[in-house]
């Protein structure tokens, strides 16, 4: 018979970690007498980051005693360590708010319903892998253990809410929709090898909880026949190469009085694998400093055309070579054509919206609208200073008089020498919310759009209060990538730098997005991703043990090591960072 041991409850708190402050709800401890379930939690709890904890589906954590007894084994806590210390293991150390006996997680399905004390419950979810735990009991490969071991435990949504206590009986009230069992749903999600016949019966349980159906959705996706996508080929694989390879410039091309563009070909003048409209380019200079910096660039080129066309505002050091020095004839070393800023196939109007040197990939979009003869409803809408600063003019207007339904809009923020020759297409504005609001755009738009930070920030708040659905909204910046760090408190932005200390001895490592470059040092950060934390590079990461892939990067070129293996290898180009190390000089797209 199963029955509730303790309920357990706490509130979120600031914890001191490694330099940083934590706001976790973790620390839970056992409360006598009713507790009142309520939709969102149990009365007197909280949780720190409602990103990844609480809220409907995860109103209730359970975990089992019998699981707290296995990892007392298993991590040698012999029961003798002060109560709630790191070192103990009793109730509520898990970050449970039910401690049970029974309900073990190869038996639980998902939407199994119980009924405790007055309250009625629905399995929703395995609990989600994160790094808290491993905090909360000084055993960072814990949330690893959890996923190995198959116990992770779950969650619970509350069906009617009630009173609960320990001592309660827990009783099943109805089976859960195909029977997969919680330890099941796991390893679904983070093993490999998966069965498609589980995802598929996945997706199809109603009680499981909106974000692993859609990761689960994702995956049978990604399995499905190649012939049946209609989506772009997973970023970081096929058509490509790898690491860095040599090109030709076969031609420099002034754009504009800031902008000029270069045109690559393949040494022996083969054909170049064809990029999709958006992709960019990441290029190597060694010419232009030591180490050789590293940065990217948008394809402005017709997809699929005989050369690469990357077009560069000149801003900085390595720009400024690229405008002054290069020349036809000159070498690049190049990686592949990467980037998830791209034209995806459909029937909806298209808003291409670009400020400055931002027009490029969307440049590139347009030439792929215009070889497919799109009857599509396109938008074409950019912003630049003035006639001397617009690339591109002729060509974009060329296109966009192909096209069977295409709107073009140009706005010039200075004033322009001959005001007078000016097509009727430029307004003298500043493209702000108030205009885009005038527009007209329809709200069932794709939307492209790329800038400066600001801009593309502004236009896409203004886009979705116009009705357009977020999701819908596509920007692409080549600065760093907004950071995933759940829990940390927010700390005042310090830019890349190298790490405090010795400078180390070993392999560089490149981040391309932070134009950083430093040698690797172990002693002081074991991992990549913790070299990148001592730079203050923007990172993204969870469990930092090698199961959510949360943290995973592209490598450009070089060569890395696991430090422990992860349960399942990212695909071919990419690393987990959290849990490598640079077996070579690697340069990361970070």
């Amino acid at each position: 018979m199963a029955r509730l041991l303790s309920v357990n409850v706490g509130m979120p708190k600031d914890v001191s970690w490694h330099g940083r402050t934590v706001h976790t709800g973790i620390w839970k401890t056992p409360v006598a007498g009713p507790v009142m379930a309520r939709r969102l939690n149990l009365d007197g709890d909280g949780q720190g980051d409602l990103a990844g904890h609480g809220g409907e589906q995860r109103a209730v954590l359970v975990y089992q005693a019998d699981s707290l007894a296995y990892w007392r084994t298993h991590l040698g806590r012999d029961g003798s360590a002060p109560a709630d210390s790191s070192q103990d293991i009793g109730f509520g150390m898990f970050g449970e708010n039910f401690t049970v006996e029974g309900l073990a997680d190869a038996e639980v399905c998902i939407g199994d319903r119980y009924r405790i004390g007055q309250a009625e419950f629905e399995v929703t979810q395995p609990r989600v892998t994160c790094y808290r735990l491993g905090l909360r009991l000084d055993a960072p490969d814990l949330p690893s253990l959890l996923v190995q071991h198959g116990r992770p435990g779950f969650y619970l949504r509350v069906i009617t809410e009630g009173l609960v206590r320990a001592g309660d009986e827990i009783v099943r009230t109805r089976r859960g929709r195909h029977e997969l069992t919680v330890a099941e749903i796991d390893a679904l999600l983070y093993l490999p090898d998966r069965d498609r016949g589980k995802l598929e019966a996945a997706v199809d349980i109603p009680a499981l909880s909106p974000g692993w159906r859609q990761s689960f959705q994702d995956l049978l996706h990604e399995s499905a026949p190649s012939d049946a996508r209609t989506s772009a080929p997973a970023i970081g694989t096929e058509p490509g190469w790898n690491g860095f390879r040599p090109l030709r410039v076969e031609a420099v091309v002034p754009e504009s009085s800031t902008i000029t563009s270069i045109h690559l070909v393949a040494q022996d003048g083969t054909a170049l694998p064809p990029a999709l409209p958006g992709q960019y380019l990441t290029v190597r200079i060694p010419e232009a400093g030591a180490p050789p910096p590293v940065r990217s660039y948008s394809l402005s080129s017709p997809p699929g055309g005989p050369a690469y066309r990357i077009s560069v505002k000149r801003e900085g050091q390595v720009s400024g070579y690229l405008h002054t020095k290069i020349h036809a004839g000159a070498r690049i070393d190049t990686a592949a054509p990467r980037g998830e800023f791209v034209l995806a196939p459909g029937n909806e109007p298209v808003l291409l919206i670009s400020a400055g040197v931002g027009i490029t990939p969307v440049l590139a979009m347009l030439h792929q609208l215009a070889a497919e003869r799109s009857e599509r409803d396109i938008w074409w809408l950019h912003t630049a200073h003035n006639t001397e600063q617009q690339a591109f003019a002729q060509e974009a207007h060329a296109l966009l008089d192909t096209l069977h339904s295409a709107h073009e809009l140009v706005f010039h923020t200075a004033p322009d020498a001959a005001p007078e020759t000016l097509p009727a297409t430029v307004t003298h504005a500043r493209l702000s919310p108030r205009i885009l609001a005038g527009l007209g755009l329809p709200p069932d738009a794709s939307a492209y759009v790329c800038g400066p930070e600001q801009f593309m920030t502004s236009v896409t708040k203004a886009l979705v209060d116009l009705g357009l659905d977020p999701a819908s909204v596509h920007t692409e910046l080549f600065g760093t990538l907004a950071p995933i760090n759940p829990g940390l408190t927010p700390a005042a932005h310090v830019p890349p730098h190298p790490p405090a200390g010795e400078p180390g001895t070993g392999p560089l490592v490149t981040f391309v997005r932070s134009g950083l470059t430093v040698p690797w040092n172990e002693a002081t950060a074991p991992s990549l991703l913790e070299l990148a934390e001592a730079c203050d590079v923007p990172t993204r990461w969870s469990c930092r043990t090698g199961v959510c892939h949360t943290c995973v990067t592209t490598i450009l070129s070089g060569e890395a090591v696991y430090r422990t293996d992860p349960l399942e290898l990212p695909p071919p180009g990419r690393l987990l960072v959290c849990c490598a190390s640079p077996a070579t000089d690697v340069v990361l797209d970070m």
